[in-house]
């Protein structure tokens, strides 16, 4: 590799900064918070409910609302960087994002508050997959999968952050003004962004390669409709005792997505230009990564889920405990997502079904010293850690090697697919571990919440024991 290889594609635009830590760091701080606001709503719903009169059902979709959005429109969002250029796709949805955070805090009704939950998750779609896009065209060789693995640390840290962040904001009232700054807080973060964004980002090409691909509207529809009906259910149903039309649902989006299938297969025949190019789908591991991947955030998530129902619902912690016990999760996650690169060669294969053993050992550790209904004692903490190194172990590895091989004129596909596929990881490992725990805690006539944690975790190990299972990883170069 020649010294020029690892540089920074640079901008010939006189009127942007070159400067490449700028640039990860604006995009990443927007990553940053776009999943906070994920998790951020979570310790604010009892307020929520109180201070608006939110029924059941309301109070889930302002949750959920934003989720939802978010992951349906994420490939529609990749694509159109593709067609409207990456700095004008990312500058736009961080727009959208920050006005519907200053919505979101005014609001005056659960109504108005679940309209701008989906506007922000729509921003959000189409600001998110432009951060990979970014990084695949500005980044190469080393700095590539440096700027790559700091971004796996961000978007796993940030799940335990909103859960810290949002016990912060909501335990300070500041001002009387109760759950609002989980979503006041994204406006000045959001307004600065923007400014530093139209300073660092690139200016787009007008003249690429990938500005003539048009857009694939029958497949945009075909996917978006499969990813409704498969992400509604997953994040409603389970709160809703999992009817009728859950289970129809779920059954349609699987039709709906061997239909897309059949259709962009179809379309790259003929010479079309598909919503994903299969030859993306056929690069070498990738299929092992996207189920790397969904097993690793659904273990991740799930996780995180459950030990907050107990720590809140079992234990009785305040939402800012609950959020401060994942620290060492987050720090540890973070840490080693940012330096697994210089462990030495001989380790980078074993590194993902090794990380997948050490998260499935951590939460066996964590689910016994629970189970008796205590709170762990200090040895939960480091407990806590081995898991974030473990987690951490399976999904950056497997994230780098999936994105080493993509071309750039690639780079907006492989963006969606991953961050939809780690989006629906997450939704998926809520859904199932999270009916897992509740159904145990309801059939426990004394609601042993405590040992409901014991089964869950004794399935999360056995699902990081499946990722394991998926071999050695090649090695990212």
């Amino acid at each position: 590799m020649t010294s020029t290889a690892s540089r920074p594609v640079p901008s010939k635009d006189g009127g942007t900064d070159n400067r490449p830590g700028a640039l990860l760091g604006v995009v990443l701080a927007a990553q940053f918070m776009a999943l906070l606001d994920v998790f951020i709503v979570n310790v604010a719903a009892p307020t929520l409910r109180a201070e608006l009169s939110a029924s059941g059902a309301e109070l889930q979709l302002v949750v959920a609302g934003y989720t939802i959005a978010y992951a349906v429109l994420l490939i529609t969002g990749a694509r159109l960087g593709d067609l409207l250029g990456h700095r004008r796709a990312y500058l736009g949805g961080l727009a959208v994002f920050t006005a519907a955070s200053l919505a979101c805090g005014l609001a005056t009704g659960p109504g108005q508050l679940i309209a701008f939950r989906l506007a922000q998750g729509a921003g959000a779609a189409l600001m998110i997959p432009q951060v990979l896009s970014l990084i695949q065209r500005n980044f190469t060789g080393e700095r590539r999968v440096r700027a790559l693995s700091a971004y796996s640390a961000v978007l796993a840290t940030g799940a335990a952050a909103g859960q810290v962040v949002g016990g912060v904001l909501v335990s300070a009232d500041l001002f009387g003004t109760g759950w609002r700054p989980v979503f006041l807080v994204n406006v000045p973060i959001g307004i600065g962004l923007l400014v530093l964004g139209a300073r660092v980002l690139p200016r787009d090409n007008p003249t690429g390669p990938t500005r003539a691909r048009a857009l694939d509207l029958p497949g945009l529809l075909l996917l978006g409709a499969a990813v409704s009906l498969l992400t509604v259910p997953l994040v409603l149903g389970q709160e809703q005792d999992w009817p009728l039309w859950s289970w129809l649902s779920l059954g349609g989006s699987l039709v709906l997505l061997v239909l897309f299938g059949t259709y962009e297969s179809r379309l790259a025949r003929r010479g079309g230009a598909p919503l994903i190019a299969p030859r993306v789908l056929r690069l070498p591991g990738m299929g092992r990564a996207v189920l790397w991947i969904t097993v690793a955030m659904g273990v991740n998530a799930g996780f995180l889920f459950t030990l907050t129902l107990h720590l809140q619902g079992g234990l009785g912690h305040s939402a800012l405990r609950a959020g401060l016990t994942f620290g060492p999760a987050a720090v540890v996650f973070g840490a080693v997502g940012l330096t697994w690169r210089n462990w030495p060669a001989r380790l980078q294969r074993a590194l993902v079904p090794g990380g997948f053993l050490l998260a499935a050992a951590a939460a066996v550790a964590i689910g016994g010293l629970l189970k008796d209904g205590g709170t762990g004692g200090w040895g939960l903490y480091p407990a806590l850690g081995v898991f974030g190194a473990g987690v951490a172990l399976a999904f950056s590895p497997a994230l780098t090697g999936a994105l080493a091989t993509v071309r750039a004129e690639d780079a907006a596909d492989a963006s969606g697919l991953l961050a939809t596929v780690t989006q629906l990881g997450q939704l998926i490992g809520v859904a199932a571990f999270g009916t897992l725990f509740l159904g145990v805690t309801a059939e426990d006539g004394a609601g042993d919440s405590a040992g409901a944690l014991w089964v869950t975790t004794l399935a999360l190990a056995v699902a990081a024991i499946v990722g394991a299972a998926a071999g050695p990883a090649r090695r990212a170069r």
